[in-house]
């Protein structure tokens, strides 16, 4: 019988064991040569840790705080520039931008194995990792990398937050209900009409000052439509007997009565010192201003009901008209006859914009029985895109400074929308108004929109950036981008 030393004894036991380290995975080596040893110390020589790390999985995105996070995209960008930071510092990365990541809000890429401990011989390049990504200056004072530096002091983009409470709201009594009539609108001037009863109101937005333009009520007629003209020095206003009455602000006075209109006027639009008129007995008529009342006008006829929405185009060589009968007309300067005509709309067109952007693009809205954003090519003729909104589509308005619109809905929503174009993802909706919130107008800097409802409610709201946008789109409409 042999006699064995402890020391052989426990050689031996490690040897007919199962050789698997803590964390499962084979990794004892027979021993080259015999040793006396006391333990087992597994080799855990050809781990990446800083790979192996980077392979958790961030069990923050399911918690409240994360989706918190998430919601605002300056939190988002921050989180992502300081888990760059930490990657260029603790890893040797050496990424100088954040849009240089795929996705800004997955910092880190998910693998197949997600353990902390990962075992095997590690490759030629995780031997040897770059040393020029952790080389910085000599004679830099900042503990950080070139990398990290240079992230730091790139410039970003301000995010546009979009407040959901208006900044002023104002008491507008005797403000009707009804979705056929415009009875709100801003000039250049910085002056907004307001049609309230058979009164017209100026609201100056520089002083605040309220006065009374005009009232109806001798006659017992009342206001149903108000129009700025381009320069902000006149104003228009369409009465329920169905004439149409010229105001210099200025003065304060009467310049001009157009009659020829059977019923009520609800919609006006302005085109130099011509203007059109849509009425409630199917007409569109267009007049010159400057002539006397006894000058023959111009007979647009096409529409099978009342006329609700016009709007001329920015070029001022074409005008769109939407009414009662679902239709949406464009016409021109030369015909008395529509040159275009859509049917797409399963209810009244009211919401009728031009984009200032893209050439020859019209955007319109459909009522309760459609609520969908329509988008034509009226230099082809062609639908485009469209939206269903869920509501019925009251008023549209283009930005001023970059492709956004928004848009106010009536049933059921009552709410107002912001859209980014052409993607048509929604920036921002804002709710306020307990009633349709049937009237809109655009404030001359492009900045701020103020809505009206029957509510007797008029409220501000900034929706739009003053900045113009940096990345312009050409817009592939235009047939003159294509000429040299």
């Amino acid at each position: 019988m042999s006699f064995e030393s402890l020391d052989d004894r426990i050689l031996r036991t490690v040897k007919l064991s199962v050789s698997k380290d803590l964390f499962g995975v084979r990794n004892y080596q027979e021993p080259r040569t015999q040793a006396n040893c006391d333990r087992f110390i597994p080799c855990r020589a050809g781990n990446n840790w800083e790979t192996s790390f980077a392979t958790l999985p961030d069990t923050s995105k399911n918690s409240q705080t994360g989706k918190k996070t998430r919601e605002t995209g300056e939190n988002t960008r921050d989180g992502s520039v300081y888990n760059i930071l930490l990657r260029n510092e603790l890893f040797g990365e050496n990424t100088e931008d954040v849009k240089s990541q795929c996705d800004e809000r997955q910092v880190l890429t998910p693998v197949k194995n997600k353990n902390l401990f990962r075992y095997g011989t590690p490759s030629k390049m995780e031997r040897t990792p770059n040393a020029s990504k952790f080389q910085s200056s000599p004679y830099s004072l900042s503990p950080l990398s070139l990398s990290s530096q240079r992230l730091l002091r790139s410039p970003h983009k301000a995010t546009r937050k979009i407040s959901r409470i208006p900044f002023k709201v104002l008491d507008a009594p005797e403000l009707q209900d009804d979705f056929y009539l415009n009875l709100v609108d801003w000039s250049v001037q910085n002056v907004l009409s307001v049609g309230l009863g058979s009164c017209v109101y100026l609201w100056s937005a520089c002083t605040s000052q309220v006065t009374r333009l005009c009232d109806l009520s001798a006659d017992g007629n009342v206001v149903t439509s108000v129009a700025w003209s381009e320069r902000g020095h006149l104003v228009a206003v369409g009465t329920h007997h169905g004439y149409v009455t010229v105001w210099d602000v200025a003065v304060n006075k009467q310049v001009n009565k157009l009659q020829g209109h059977s019923a009520r006027v609800g919609a006006l639009a302005w085109n130099g010192d011509v203007l059109s008129s849509g009425s409630r007995d199917r007409l569109i008529l267009q007049r010159d201003t400057r002539t006397p009342p006894t000058v023959t006008e111009r007979r647009l006829v096409g529409h099978r009901q009342e006329v609700c929405g016009l709007k001329w185009s920015p070029d001022n060589q074409y005008l769109a008209s939407g009414g009662n009968d679902n239709r949406l007309y464009v016409w021109n300067m030369q015909s008395l006859s529509p040159v275009q005509t859509y049917t797409d709309h399963l209810a009244a067109v009211k919401a009728i914009a031009w984009s200032p952007h893209h050439h020859g693009l019209l955007a319109s809205g459909g009522g309760t029985a459609d609520r969908c954003i329509r988008f034509w090519n009226t230099l082809t003729g062609q639908p485009m895109q469209s939206v269903d909104t869920g509501s019925q589509v009251c008023n549209l308005a283009w930005s001023k400074h970059s492709s956004e619109l928004v848009s106010t809905h009536g049933y059921s929503q009552n709410q107002i929308l912001v859209w980014k174009y052409p993607s048509l993802t929604q920036v921002a909706k804002l709710t306020g108004h307990s009633y349709r919130v049937l009237y809109l107008a655009l404030s001359p800097d492009g900045e701020a929109i103020v809505t009206g409802a029957g509510d007797e409610t008029l409220r501000f709201w900034n929706v739009f950036s003053k900045a113009r946008s940096q990345k312009e789109t050409r817009s592939v409409l235009s047939l003159y981008t294509g000429i040299r």
